[in-house]
């Protein structure tokens, strides 16, 4: 590897989709981020004593992001409407 930086990019949703299957999609994503968070938090407060400032806040602003996708849905399933999806994940290797 060099030592300038690598942005690599993968695709992980990319699709059309009923508002059950959208639902189930996202918000099983993003449940699992949150849980992510909620185990950094535990981890930190039992070794350290001390709380994850960043994985507290991700957590609030997942939980915003879920109440908010479950609305679109809601209003996506209402109207009788489908819902594209693309959603891609860029990562960027760094050197130290």
């Amino acid at each position: 590897m060099t030592k300038e930086a690598d942005t690599r990019s993968y695709r992980l949703i990319n699709g059309v989709f009923y508002p059950e299957e959208a639902s189930q999609l996202l918000l099983t994503l993003i449940e699992d981020k949150i849980s992510f968070h909620k185990r950094n938090d535990w981890s930190r407060r039992e070794r350290f004593g001390e709380v994850d400032r960043t994985s507290v806040q991700r957590v609030k602003e997942l939980r915003q992001t879920k109440t908010d996708l479950a609305a679109l849905i809601a209003e996506a399933a209402a109207a009788g409407m489908k819902l594209t999806i693309s959603g891609n994940i860029e990562i960027t290797l760094t050197p130290e």
